[in-house]
């Protein structure tokens, strides 16, 4: 009978689960002018989930310190290395110049389902405004696009959602190939 985990027991399993499995590679996350506090502070709780490397925070995105995002995010701000960019053209570029692969996650034509990529050390998940997506600027500069597939009616999820399936599955499978 499976037994659920609280308190010093649940951290016990973590703690000892990530020492026999340390995450592999290099993660990061650029949030274009992601506008909804609300998504900010839980893309703050994925980046936190998934021990993420660095976050950028570009253009319209607001901010630490903003209660929301505190809330939400349940203060993962504070452990997440973030810094913030006012254009997503310059984050990426330097991105690039660092040897990260920059990948875009929009709905393009030439995108490929998340789970089709390959494996690299160095990734860049670059995200857009909840309305408008990625802008064109940005997408230029991209390697490629992935997308999260849908099989209701629905065209999309919500941009912290899409980017926890993606970023668990980078860091869950695509950055620990060895």
């Amino acid at each position: 009978m499976m037994k659920p985990l609280y308190g010093t027991a649940l951290k016990r399993f973590l703690r000892d689960w990530r020492r026999q499995h340390p995450p592999l590679g290099e993660l990061a996350l650029v949030l274009q002018s992601v506008s909804y506090p609300v998504n900010v502070g839980s893309m703050f709780r994925v980046a936190d989930a998934v021990h993420l490397n660095r976050m950028i925070l570009c253009g319209a995105t607001p901010t630490p310190p903003n209660p929301t995002i505190a809330k939400v995010g349940r203060e993962k701000h504070r452990n997440v290395p973030w810094s913030y960019a006012d254009r997503a053209e310059d984050a990426v570029t330097a991105l690039l110049q660092e040897g990260y692969s920059v990948i875009a996650l929009e709905l393009v034509d030439s995108a490929i389902p998340y789970y089709e990529m390959t494996a690299r050390d160095k990734i860049a998940i670059v995200v857009g405004n909840e309305d408008h997506g990625v802008t064109r600027a940005v997408l230029d500069l991209c390697e490629s696009a992935v997308f999260v597939p849908m099989y209701g009616k629905g065209h999309s999820m919500n941009v912290h959602v899409s980017a926890a399936v993606v970023l668990s599955h980078l860091r869950n499978l695509v950055l620990r190939v060895e």
